[in-house]
């Protein structure tokens, strides 16, 4: 059996949490939740997933301000960052890339689509990370 991909995904809706984590188990992810940002942080440090699948409007810490967080540390800057969020104006998405974010996924999303987008995601991104002989997946 192929390595379950760890995935943490920080949203502040917890029936999304809820489903993604389903649709994304029965496609092999491993999934860790969290329901806030200052949660979030705390898990990306401690469990350093693969992947962190992140949304932009939460109350107390907001996305972006995670993102900040995550990129300016040592043990989470590498971790592969996608917004997953019905933000979708142009300057939303720039923002979260000027903060760093690696990539962007539009709510609302085909559930059953989303391990086949992160994976696509994933792959490109790391492609994109080893071109530029930047670290990868840690």
């Amino acid at each position: 059996m192929a390595e379950r991909v760890p995935v943490l995904v920080i949203d502040d809706d917890e029936q999304l949490l809820e489903l993604v984590q389903y649709q994304l188990r029965l496609v092999g992810f491993e999934v860790f939740t969290a329901s806030d940002g200052a949660k979030g942080v705390k898990l990306a440090k401690k469990r350093r997933p693969a992947v962190i699948l992140l949304d932009t409007t939460m109350p107390g810490m907001d996305g972006l301000e995670v993102l900040s967080e995550l990129k300016h540390d040592e043990k989470t800057e590498h971790i592969p960052v996608f917004m997953l969020t019905g933000r979708t104006m142009m300057g939303d998405i720039e923002r979260a890339f000027d903060v760093g974010a690696d990539d962007y996924i539009s709510k609302p999303v085909e559930m059953r689509e989303l391990g086949k987008i992160i994976r696509r995601k994933l792959d490109r991104t790391l492609e994109r990370r080893q071109s530029a002989g930047l670290p990868g997946r840690q």
